[in-house]
């Protein structure tokens, strides 16, 4: 099924144990390896830093410290894990918070036991759950009601991008697609994904959710920007 590869490296962070053992065998069915569990946010920390995983799976309600809180200080500590974020509620300020704090995105604990597995392989891959015109019409919701998103993300200085890169990310904010820069730049796929690549790198960036959310953040795409 994975073609030989090893599979991720996962941390299940639950207070509910009943979700931890399930999650575990879903994933261990499938050839992901289920490095740990822990039962809050601060177990979550301490393990991550201790396991190294590629991938924790949080849950976004846990006693002692949230998922929230706890994503945000496994990204610090461990840059190059990816977080999805767990939740019951389907509520757009949940998803907001989890892109914000770090997360690649997030599901709901109803989700299949194809589509966990699918989700964990898709964001160890630095891809993103939420695709970029779903996560832009999200942060506009955010941004349309006040001064801007409450998340307290780091101020990001965006010198070290060059003027074209600069112009993807703009792009990559409003939603659009590799394809789609293309297009709209008259370039290959090809250097616009070295375009990309470079903007993650030069910005510390996992994915494109969290590219779109810079790029409101620092006011690069403001509300409305590209919106269809």
């Amino acid at each position: 099924m994975t073609g030989g590869e090893p599979g991720p490296r996962v941390l299940i962070a639950d207070d509910q144990a009943l979700i931890r053992t399930g999650f575990n065998m879903i994933l261990t069915a499938r050839g992901i390896d289920v490095v740990g569990e822990a039962a809050d946010g601060g177990e979550a920390v301490a393990a991550a830093n201790a396991l190294r995983p590629d991938v924790v799976l949080m849950d976004i309600r846990m006693p002692t410290m949230d998922g929230l809180e706890a994503a945000r200080r496994v990204l610090a500590q461990v840059p190059d894990c990816r977080v999805i974020m767990l939740t019951t509620f389907d509520l757009d300020r949940y998803v907001y918070a989890a892109l914000s704090s770090g997360a690649s995105g997030f599901l709901l604990k109803d989700v299949t036991p194809d589509h966990l597995a699918a989700a964990v392989r898709l964001v160890n891959t630095g891809s993103a759950l939420l695709a970029p015109s779903v996560t832009r019409r999200l942060v506009e919701r955010f941004t349309t009601g006040g001064p801007g998103p409450r998340s307290g993300a780091v101020h990001r200085d965006l010198t070290p991008l060059t003027p074209r890169e600069t112009e993807v990310l703009t792009l990559m904010g409003r939603g659009l697609s590799n394809t789609e820069l293309a297009q709209e730049l008259v370039l290959s796929e090809a250097t616009v994904k070295t375009h990309v690549a470079r903007i993650f790198a030069k910005l510390a960036l996992r994915d494109r959710a969290q590219a779109v959310v810079l790029a409101y953040e620092t006011g690069l795409v403001l509300p409305g920007d590209g919106a269809e």
